[in-house]
């Protein structure tokens, strides 16, 4: 099961702009620099490696010049994530035409195909539109799909919610820290993950039918394969809910 996540649906804010500390010498380098480096440490270690010290050497100045632009931790967290969906909103922009839930389900898979491979990332986006203008026109153009389908307005903000937190909350759940065995090196991913199948496979069929009777599909299963049929159950859904 997905995490639980924070409800999407926040009163919007104005955006703000980068933090500038009155008195303090203007930093040499860009906001941009500043992001490319963050998301770079968080790529490499996680939101535990990144501080304003690593930051400030990655950068080749002093952690005041960070002061500059981002006022506290949480908003270069914030900010971090808004900057590499960038990229997501520049995929998605040609999106718009044609079928609706096709769209949606477009934009959908390119968020989340952003979101997986880093796996601090899911627990930022749309954290705080404020400071993250990619992530509010992402939903925002999800969610001019939505409005095409013939659907109420609360049934709207339903459906975009249901799309955007499955894909949140899946790639979120695929994204998890790994185990300490893999951390440490004693053992990689496909030997938990056939420990896993073994046990599965002992355990008792009556006590466990299920369990027994997908087991071999979950020995072999993919899971962007497992992710996109998921979609495709909501996204029907939708469909059925708008009339075709």
């Amino acid at each position: 099961m997905p995490p639980q996540r924070q409800p999407l649906h926040r009163p919007e804010r104005p955006v703000r702009q980068p933090h500038q500390a009155r008195g303090r010498r203007r930093a040499s380098h860009s906001l941009g620099a500043v992001l490319t480096e963050a998301v770079a440490l968080l790529d490499e270690a996680g939101e535990p490696g990144l501080t304003f010290r690593a930051l400030a050497e990655r950068l080749g100045g002093g952690v005041g010049s960070i002061y500059w632009y981002i006022s506290s931790k949480d908003e270069l967290l914030d900010r971090a994530a808004d900057h590499v969906l960038g990229d997501v909103l520049t995929a998605v922009e040609p999106v718009g035409g044609g079928d609706p839930v096709e769209n949606i389900r477009t934009m959908a898979v390119t968020l989340f195909d952003a979101i997986v491979d880093r796996p601090w990332l899911g627990a930022y986006v749309m954290r705080d539109t404020g400071v993250q203008p990619n992530a509010l026109a992402i939903y925002e153009k999800i969610g001019q799909q939505v409005m095409r389908l013939d659907l109420t307005p609360v049934q709207q903000f339903h459906a975009i919610s249901a799309v955007v937190g499955f894909v949140l909350g899946i790639a979120a759940d695929m994204g998890q820290e790994a185990p300490e065995a893999v951390r440490t090196g004693q053992a990689d991913r496909a030997d938990l993950f056939a420990q896993i199948v073994h046990q599965w496979r002992g355990l008792d069929p009556r006590r466990f039918p299920f369990v027994h009777h997908i087991v071999e599909e979950f020995a072999v299963h993919d899971d962007a394969v497992q992710f996109r049929a998921g979609l495709d159950l909501l996204l029907a859904g939708l469909r059925l809910q708008a009339g075709g």
